[in-house]
């Protein structure tokens, strides 16, 4: 599917790939071209038309590169992942979207529905373009990380309760929980790790005095982006750490509370061992056993046992191994 958005001198048209013509022919005139889910070899020969770069076509297709950014003659080229649907368990279903960055021109590039997009593509958004298409295009990226953020606070408040809950009763179903949301974040830390450096390259290409594409004026614009997507890397290692400490902590409690019971286990066969083997010695089928043939053998014998199990007991109480 082709949508357009041509901006011109007092006007706004939606409509598809016939406003690239009226584009070409308004030297004041700025477009958004929005390319979704197109034939590669029709999208490529698209942008080819447009003066993109092959080799940035060529990242563009490819079903999983890492998020990048690149200048360009008369492009910047930007990739990122935004998402199309995630789950309780932090999954998301990542959406690649490509972005052709000129100077009077935009040109996004996905092969589904984009969140970002579908929030932007409408009138009350034009003001953007009208502004500049890179301005459109941080707005876009800073709408992706929005949706990222609004997830990471629902996981956040989620994350509480199962901290209370752990710490009331753990079990190793929560165990299993948890160990689950700390591999989702190891994924999608690693995406936003390559998001913030996406960000820090744009700083560079602002300060860079031969990149005419991203001036001044998109300096409050961008130091907000920037920030966002540092918080997005901040929150998601803050969440990372705490699934951790829960887990350190559940394995300290269940490794403790085998402590206690295998010193129980312990004391209780100390306990026996003597007695054991008091028994072992009388119950020998030997026919000369002096202490058989007492009056009170069985009573003094019982008394014995008793006095070494009592003494053994107060014995381990002073140590606090009961």
């Amino acid at each position: 599917m082709i949508k357009a958005m041509l901006i011109s001198a007092s006007t706004t048209e939606m409509g598809g790939e016939e406003l690239i013509e009226k584009w070409r022919q308004d030297a004041d005139a700025t477009l958004w071209l929005d390319l979704e889910g197109l034939d590669q070899s029709i999208e490529k020969q698209m942008l080819l038309s447009l003066d993109c770069h092959p080799l940035a076509i060529q990242d563009t297709q490819r079903d999983r590169h890492p998020p990048k950014v690149e200048l360009f003659e008369n492009y910047i080229f930007l990739l990122y992942r935004g998402f199309v649907s995630y789950d309780d368990i932090l999954t998301f279903e990542h959406l690649q979207l490509g972005m052709f960055i000129g100077h009077r021109i935009l040109i996004t590039c996905h092969t589904g529905s984009s969140i970002a997009v579908n929030n932007l593509f409408n009138e009350s958004s034009a003001k953007y373009l009208a502004r500049s298409p890179v301005h459109l295009a941080l707005q876009m990226f800073h709408s992706s990380c929005g949706n990222y953020l609004k997830q990471l606070f629902t996981f956040e408040s989620h994350l509480e309760k199962i901290e209370d809950q752990f710490q009331l009763s753990g079990n190793d179903q929560m165990m299993r929980e948890i160990t689950a949301y700390r591999s989702q974040l190891v994924k999608i830390r690693r995406t936003f790790n390559y998001h913030v450096s996406i960000g820090e390259s744009l700083s560079q290409f602002l300060e860079n005095d031969d990149t005419s594409l991203i001036t001044p004026l998109e300096i409050h614009t961008l130091t907000d982006l920037r920030e966002r997507l540092e918080r997005l890397m901040s929150l998601s290692q803050m969440y990372y750490e705490i699934c951790g400490d829960l887990i350190d902590g559940y394995m300290s409690v269940t490794s403790h509370q085998l402590n206690a019971t295998m010193r129980v286990l312990t004391v209780i066969t100390a306990l026996f061992v003597p007695l054991t083997f008091l028994a072992g010695i009388y119950g020998m089928n030997f026919e000369h056993i002096p202490e058989l043939k007492w009056a009170n053998g069985y009573f003094i014998l019982l008394g014995v046992m008793l006095v070494i199990s009592v003494g053994l007991i107060v014995l381990f109480k002073r140590k606090k191994w009961l």
